[in-house]
C-alpha cells in the first residue's frame, strides 16, 4: 500500500470520491461530506505512520510514551478509520461517533472541525453509499511519506476549486480565484515572524498563499502567526482543515461575524496585524448598521456606510486591524 502518490493520482482519487455522491447530493453540498472524510482518513493514516515510526525507533519502549508525545492528533481506541470501515449497518452513526470522539480527544485543536453534515439521513446517504465512499478512500494510504503536506494541501485546494466551479455562483463565499490571491500576496511580501489576518477568511486560501510565498522564498514560515474569522460554520471548518493539511500548526480560525463581533481583541481594542488579506462579501445589505454607528472599537472613524452596502465597514475594520508601522493590506 505504501507508495508516493502523484499529484495527478491524488486529484483523480479526490474528485472520484465526489463523483460517488453525484446522484444523491447537490454539488453545493459535496464539501460537507468529502472534506471531513478526507481529513479523518489523513488523521488515521498519519496516526498509524507515527505509531510505526515510534516502534521502529524505540522498539518495545514505544508503548511507554504518552499518546501526545508521539502523535500529532490522537485517535481514540475503537474510533479509527478501520473501525468505521468495518461497520456494515448504520454507517452514518459510526462516522458521526468517530468524528465526535476524535474532536473531543483533540479538543484544543479540532473542536467542531468535522461540521454537522446529515450523515445519519439514510435517504440522502444510505449505508451502501457510505460504504462505497469509505472503500474508495481506503484505496490509498494518506501517510506523510506517501503524500507530504504540501502535496495533500494542493490536492485539497484542487478539490475546493472543483467544488466552487461545480456549484456556480455561490462559490465565491468560500473560494477566491487563486491567481488574484497570489497577486495580492506578491504585493504584500510577507516576512518571516509576521502576523497574518483575514477577517473574511473563507476556506483560508489567502492565509495559505502567504505561507506558500515564504516557502518559495526559502524563508522560515513556521513562526508566522495566522488568524482568520469566517461567518459560515462549515466554511470555517474547511479553512481549519486546509491549514492543518498544509502543515500549518500555529493558527486561530474563529467562526463568527466580523462586523458584529470581531474575534481578535486585546485589552478591549482590536488586535493589530502586520498583514491583512481579504475578499469581503461585496455590497451586503444584511448587517447591523446601527451597532456600527456606535462601534465600541471605533471602526467607524471614516463614517458609517449605507445599509445597502457594507463595503466601507469592512474596509474600516481592516484599516483599524493594521499595525501602525508594518501594517499593510490587500
Amino acid at each position: 500500500m505504501s507508495k508516493r502518490i502523484t499529484i495527478e493520482e491524488l486529484q483523480s482519487y479526490l474528485w472520484n470520491s465526489a463523483v460517488l455522491l453525484r446522484t444523491n447530493i447537490d454539488a453545493g453540498a459535496y464539501k460537507q461530506y468529502i472534506f471531513p472524510l478526507l481529513f479523518f482518513k489523513r488523521i488515521c493514516d498519519v496516526y498509524d505512520e507515527e505509531t510505526s515510526n515510534a516502534v521502529e525507533e524505540y522498539g518495545d519502549d514505544a508503548s511507554e510514551f504518552d499518546e501526545d508525545e508521539i502523535h500529532t492528533f490522537i485517535v481514540p481506541k475503537g474510533y479509527h478509520w478501520n473501525d468505521v470501515r468495518a461497520v456494515s449497518e448504520n454507517v452514518g452513526v459510526a462516522i458521526v461517533e468517530a468524528f465526535r470522539k476524535v474532536e473531543n480527544a483533540n479538543s484544543d485543536k479540532l473542536q467542531g472541525i468535522f461540521g454537522d453534515g446529515a450523515w445519519t439521513n439514510k435517504n440522502r446517504l444510505p449505508d451502501r453509499l457510505l460504504k462505497d465512499l469509505l472503500e474508495h478512500f481506503s484505496t490509498k494510504t494518506l501517510s506523510i511519506a506517501n503524500c507530504p503536506e504540501d502535496e495533500l494541501g494542493q490536492g485539497y485546494e484542487y478539490l475546493i476549486k472543483k467544488f466552487a466551479d461545480d456549484s456556480g455562483h455561490t462559490a465565491q463565499e468560500f473560494y477566491t480565484n487563486r491567481t488574484v490571491v497570489h497577486l495580492m500576496t506578491e504585493m504584500l511580501k510577507p516576512e518571516s515572524g509576521e502576523s497574518i489576518y483575514d477577517p473574511t477568511c473563507g476556506s483560508a486560501g489567502m492565509l495559505i498563499s502567504a505561507i506558500a510565498y515564504l516557502k518559495e522564498q526559502g524563508k522560515e514560515w513556521r513562526n508566522v502567526a495566522v488568524y482568520g474569522q469566517e461567518i459560515n460554520a462549515l466554511t470555517s471548518a474547511i479553512g481549519k482543515m486546509n491549514l492543518f493539511l498544509h502543515g500549518v500548526k500555529d493558527f486561530s480560525i474563529v467562526n463568527g461575524d466580523t462586523l458584529a463581533s470581531p474575534a481578535f481583541i486585546e485589552n478591549g481594542k482590536l488586535q493589530q496585524f502586520d498583514l491583512c488579506l481579504a475578499n469581503p462579501p461585496y455590497s451586503i445589505s444584511q448587517w447591523d448598521r446601527a451597532a456600527f454607528e456606535s462601534d465600541k472599537y471605533g471602526r467607524n472613524f471614516l463614517g458609517v456606510p449605507p445599509q445597502g452596502r457594507a463595503d466601507y465597514a469592512f474596509l474600516q475594520h481592516i484599516i483599524a486591524s493594521l499595525k501602525e508601522d508594518t501594517g499593510r493590506c490587500a
